[in-house]
């Protein structure tokens, strides 16, 4: 199963049939659609391009247009691609419910995180920092960073200030809790990344 793409919705939190509460993730998947097939004789590798959420086609610019046209599906507003080793297994214009899913099952997903700016050491990467009384003059700084004379140079991967989140995460080994094939809704144990509204990854383990 190659996977589906969904939209954070937030979090809540449910019960077992054992009566323990756990707290989900809420994630609107699907349904989806086969919109592209990559093959290795034309494009290099093996992939399905998958489109989720459909739009008006004066939505879409051209070259997204006419890549709808030529498969002969409607339009959506994102599209990803999943790596598969047989993507002859699929058809283009095949739908992907949340149905492929259930209970139990273990996943991983992939996201954007929050962005928080450019942030300090302490915030970005948990530094204690200095003493907090008066005269220390050292509170927040990152302190010393190299050496002097010899190398002379900062080394690759120094903890420094900069820019925090808004990059792409994959959680591995979350737990579907409740699949509502209904609503196309999926409830995932635990925390996912990204803010609400964000768009999701679920892939099977």
């Amino acid at each position: 199963m190659l996977g589906i793409i969904g939209i954070k919705r937030g979090m809540t939190q449910t019960f077992l049939p054992d009566g323990q509460v756990v707290p989900v993730t809420v994630i609107e998947a699907g349904p989806c659609t086969v919109v592209g097939k990559r093959v290795p004789g034309k494009h290099g590798y093996c992939a399905v391009q998958v489109g989720f959420s459909k739009v008006k086609p004066s939505k879409i610019n051209k070259p997204l247009k006419g890549q709808f046209d030529k498969a002969k599906v409607e339009p959506h507003r994102i599209i990803r691609e999943f790596k598969t080793e047989s993507p002859d297994e699929y058809e283009v214009g095949q739908e992907i419910k949340v149905g492929v899913f259930k209970t139990s099952d273990k996943v991983k997903v992939t996201g954007t995180s929050k962005g928080r700016g450019f942030q300090g050491v302490i915030k970005r990467w948990g530094f204690h920092g200095g003493k907090a009384t008066h005269g220390s003059m050292f509170h927040r700084a990152p302190g010393s960073v190299g050496a002097g004379t010899y190398p002379g140079k900062l080394w690759k991967g120094t903890k420094l200030p900069g820019r925090m989140g808004n990059k792409r995460i994959t959680t591995r080994g979350l737990e579907i809790v409740r699949v509502d094939e209904e609503k196309n809704f999926l409830f995932i144990k635990g925390a996912v990344p990204g803010h609400n509204g964000g768009t999701v990854l679920i892939q099977k383990l």
